[in-house]
């Protein structure tokens, strides 16, 4: 089993920056790629950003140039800087871990809302 636990949301104005962190915790050794998803109500969830043990790195093309992934293997930590932040930035995100069995862990996910 692995936690996920998310911090780092809050409130920011268009244009602002914001960074997220993800603690693992638990059967970390079992975590091959981690990622950001995002969700606003009435939408599903859809992927931002994810980053492989290696730092192979995969952005949503709207995020792509603001947005930037990192991960500490050693801290079993993931970051999101958000930079350039928009109003359509607004959601709730959530922290994604996949095994190298194919189990896919959620953290409880954090709010993160742009003002215009």
């Amino acid at each position: 089993q692995v936690q996920l636990v998310e911090s780092g949301g809050g409130l920011v104005q268009t244009g602002g920056s914001l960074r997220l962190s993800c603690t693992a915790s638990g059967s970390t050794w079992t975590i091959a790629a981690m990622a950001w998803y995002r969700q606003t109500p009435g939408k599903q969830r859809e992927f931002v950003a994810e980053i492989s043990t290696r730092g192979v790195s995969n952005y949503k093309e709207s995020v792509e140039g603001r947005f930037i992934a990192s991960r500490d293997n050693a801290e079993n930590r993931l970051d999101l800087q958000m930079n350039y932040l928009r109003p359509e930035d607004t959601a709730i995100y959530y922290c994604n871990a996949h095994s190298y069995q194919g189990r896919a862990y959620w953290g409880q996910g954090t709010q993160v809302t742009v003002s215009s």
